[in-house]
């Protein structure tokens, strides 16, 4: 019986020990929590409950060099309730009226809105999703409605804001404006302008505070951002949307024609190597045309008889022929080793100079051109393209610029045909802005500069950085050589190959281009092209024109397919289009206003007592021209002034308001 006793005693005593054990423990883990992990658990606290949120800055615009706009960020507004912030009173005096005010502003009848908002209250719902994606106008309509017009925390109104970008030329060139997108990675995939010049547009991302009140759902907190976003500047591009709408139609017109799979068109200031105009459109399966790639930057190909303004310019640089050496083209046939060049004249042209083999694209006088002069040293003759520049990508900011591609002599590819179907056009690649670039060169005397698209940054109307002409190589050949094929591509439209295209009313001056294209899969596929400038004697653009794949049997020739589109874009630009704007002033500021508004606007004198004539200006400029003057501009619209509000000789009064409508 005692032993019994004692070892109950022995196991309560156990018991109890551990009971102690464990409320020391439990204890030094509270002070452990307390002291130690304290500041650590209350910030998992409100880690949980509440967090910092990105808020996207409000992307800079890209304009067209007259100021139309080519791509916007537009604000959105998404509108949403906190049922339970307003006072009944508050709500029950309002609840109609807002139904009914968002009934007329969003659509839906007014008793959907009032249960909405009543099953809200009595589910103390406090994020109810009023309306997604409103513009300016919506939302402030929405915002000064009854109970709303009280605020965030008398109301329960929750705006939130996002910035969606828009594109007014929609698919006109659409790959040249490009994007600049970010995974969930943080991975940025940049195309065209907006790729390239993506640094200037997107501006600082700003920073909110958000409180969680629902699983994945979370409303701001505060009345406003802890960090405010600062937007992107404005990047102004070359672009003249006159000849890019001219060079698109003029293309889309004949990739439909001759069913092409697809094609690109590049128009190009000769002195300053400003982009005028670029289109790239593909083909879909349905047979319509769309801007898929950015083809004139990135397809690097086998240019074919453009590439033969490369080796004549070799040739006479290195003076192993003159314009009038002669060429036997045979038959139109000349047997390289195991392959025979070809003319498409059938029989051949029989014995003709340089500059007729040039004017009639003769494969053969090429060949043979090239081939006994260099044989015995062919480094010479590539070196001579590489001095030129022809081996080096142009260095655009413009994402996947397509690599030249040059093969040399002890390369494995390499043979005893290599030299001579260089000469014309195989065997090399170049992409149809560099092939360009070249011809830009002999138009500007021998000059050659990178293209460029874009002309300056701005943020509202202060220049923030300002991009001038760059000079690859000052000379490629000398000013003889220049002058000898500028020549020979004056004659190829008068009386060559291109001669179709001729016109006695405006000079024109270039080279045809046709050449098969994928023939180890088979044949019957062919790249017709045509490049060159205008005018013919004193140039003002230079242009290319490209056309992959075009139904055989509609059309291959580039003179047939390519070389058409090149004299509408000319012609265009020549007849339809103003080279100049002029803007009339009154008389006490006697004044012309052309292109160069800026210089004027910077200059004017602050005294001018009269409003001016800005119908025709860009919008840009007509704004900083009028502020200028001391007056408060609005304006409606993009790209140029089609009316103004005040009429043009009306007394200026300082801080009157002018409002502008832009086309």
């Amino acid at each position: 019986m005692a032993t019994s006793e004692k070892n109950i005693l022995n196991r309560l005593y156990f018991v109890a020990g551990c009971m102690f054990l464990l409320a020391l423990i439990i204890a030094y883990k509270l002070v452990a929590i307390q002291v130690f992990q304290g500041a650590a658990y209350r910030e998992l606290a409100v880690t949980s409950t509440e967090k910092m949120v990105t808020i996207p800055a409000t992307r800079g615009n890209l304009y067209a060099e007259d100021g139309s706009l080519l791509a916007t960020s537009q604000i959105k507004y998404d509108i949403r309730w906190d049922a339970i912030a307003p006072s009944k009173d508050n709500f029950n005096e309002n609840i109609v009226e807002l139904s009914k005010g968002l009934s007329e502003v969003l659509g839906k009848p007014q008793s959907y809105y009032e249960n909405r908002l009543r099953k809200a209250r009595s589910t103390k719902n406090r994020y109810l999703f009023i309306a997604r994606k409103l513009g300016y106008a919506d939302y402030v309509k929405i915002k000064s409605l009854p109970l709303f017009n009280k605020g965030q925390f008398r109301g329960g109104i929750i705006v939130e804001e996002h910035t969606e970008r828009e594109h007014p030329l929609e698919k006109m060139a659409e790959r040249t404006v490009g994007y600049e997108r970010q995974d969930d990675s943080g991975y940025y995939t940049r195309v065209g302008l907006e790729g390239a010049y993506g640094y200037y547009l997107r501006g600082k991302e700003g920073r909110r505070l958000k409180q969680k009140i629902a699983k994945g759902e979370w409303k701001p907190l505060g009345i406003g951002n802890v960090v405010e976003p600062r937007d992107g500047y404005d990047v102004i591009s070359t672009i003249d949307v006159n000849i890019q709408d001219v060079a698109h139609n003029a293309l889309l017109t004949s990739l439909e024609k001759y069913q092409a799979d697809h094609g690109c068109v590049v128009v190009m200031e000769t002195k300053t190597g400003e982009i005028k105009a670029i289109s790239n459109l593909g083909r879909t399966k349905e047979g319509k045309y769309y801007e898929r790639l950015n083809y004139a930057v990135g397809e690097a190909h086998e240019p074919g008889s453009t590439f033969k303004l490369m080796s004549m310019v070799a040739a006479l640089e290195d003076k192993v022929i003159d314009s009038s050496t002669v060429f036997d083209t045979e038959n139109g046939r000349v047997k390289f080793y195991d392959r025979t060049a070809i003319d498409s004249k059938r029989g051949g042209y029989g014995k003709i100079t340089a500059a007729k083999a040039f004017e009639l694209s003769s494969n053969t006088a090429f060949a043979k051109m090239i081939n006994d002069n260099y044989a015995s040293d062919p480094e010479k003759f590539v070196k001579r393209l590489f001095n030129m520049g022809l081996n080096d990508q142009l260095g655009l900011e413009i994402k996947g610029e397509g690599k030249p591609n040059f093969p040399y002599p002890g390369d494995k590819n390499w043979y005893g045909t290599t030299l001579p179907w260089m000469a014309f056009g195989y065997g090399v690649e170049l992409t149809p802005l560099q092939t360009l670039t070249f011809y830009n060169a002999i138009a500007n005397d021998g000059e050659m500069v990178k293209p460029r698209f874009i002309k300056e940054v701005k943020e509202w109307d202060q220049t923030i950085e300002t991009f001038d002409k760059e000079v690859i190589n000052s000379r490629i050949a000398s000013q003889e050589t220049i002058n000898v094929v500028k020549e020979m591509m004056k004659k190829t439209v008068e009386r060559g190959t291109a001669r179709n295209i001729y016109s006695k009313e405006f000079s024109m001056a270039g080279k045809t281009g046709t050449c098969q294209t994928e023939y180890w899969i088979e044949a019957g596929r062919y790249i017709s092209s045509f490049a060159g400038y205008f005018p013919a004697d004193e140039p003002k653009y230079s242009c290319i024109v490209v056309v992959n794949k075009p139904k055989k049997s509609i059309g291959f020739y580039g003179n047939v397919v390519a070389a058409p589109v090149f004299k509408e874009i000319a012609q265009k630009i020549y007849s339809d289009t103003p080279v100049i704007d002029e803007i009339a002033l009154p008389a006490d500021n006697a004044s012309s206003i052309t292109n160069d508004f800026q210089k004027y606007y910077a200059n004017v004198n602050k005294s001018h007592k009269t409003i001016p004539n800005v119908k025709g200006m860009p919008g840009m400029d007509a704004v900083a021209l009028l502020e200028n003057l001391g007056l408060k501009v609005n304006f409606r619209g993009s790209g140029k002034v089609k009316s103004q509000s005040i009429k043009a000789g009306d007394k200026i009064e300082k801080n009157k308001t002018i409002t502008l409508q832009l086309s």
